[in-house]
């Protein structure tokens, strides 16, 4: 049987664009050391701010 993981105790890191706090994925197992934004919607609002 496999050990429960409360949300809790998962890494967190703040957004880049929004600064609030976003929690550990298991879709973002491999790549955690790369993930800067909560969202995908911040991530492109990023993007477009460093174009203009």
């Amino acid at each position: 049987m496999t050990k429960m993981i409360r949300k809790s105790d998962l890494p967190t890191k703040t957004c880049l664009v929004c600064q609030r706090p976003f929690t550990w994925r298991k879709k973002w197992s491999r790549d955690w050391e790369r993930v800067l934004y909560c969202s995908e919607r911040c991530k492109k609002e990023n993007k477009k701010t460093n174009h203009e």
